[in-house]
């Protein structure tokens, strides 16, 4: 047990991995992670959680906690903004133009157990 800081007030966070990222997440968050395979209004169970922070009391897994899980509820599935591929190489007319929209998952954070 080790101490950690509140941040923001929160005095109750988790750090958990999903789609291959860390986030830092904290009761009634919403964040967005990379594509689920859930429907809207779905509740998901993120079970791979790294670290969790309660009243100053750091816990920390080795990679993760057994027994701690974080509850979330899908709030939408969608895509992100379109972000625009522009290759282009002088005196060759060569130019491409692609554009990616990249799916996500928006989740909001209903309880966190460790």
């Amino acid at each position: 047990m080790r101490f950690c800081k509140s941040i923001g007030g929160v005095t109750i966070y988790a750090i958990v991995e999903t789609g291959g990222k860390q986030y830092q997440v904290s009761e009634g968050q919403t964040i967005k992670v990379e594509l689920m395979a859930a429907a809207k209004g779905a509740t998901v169970e993120l079970d791979k959680v790294l670290a969790v922070c309660d009243n100053g009391n750091l816990t920390v897994g080795k990679p993760t906690i057994e027994g701690a899980s974080v509850l979330a509820t899908v709030q939408d599935v969608g895509l992100a903004k379109k972000v625009i591929v522009f290759k282009y190489k002088h005196k060759t007319r060569y130019h491409r133009k692609l554009g990616h929209r990249q799916p996500y998952t928006e989740l909001k954070i209903d309880s966190i157990k460790a």
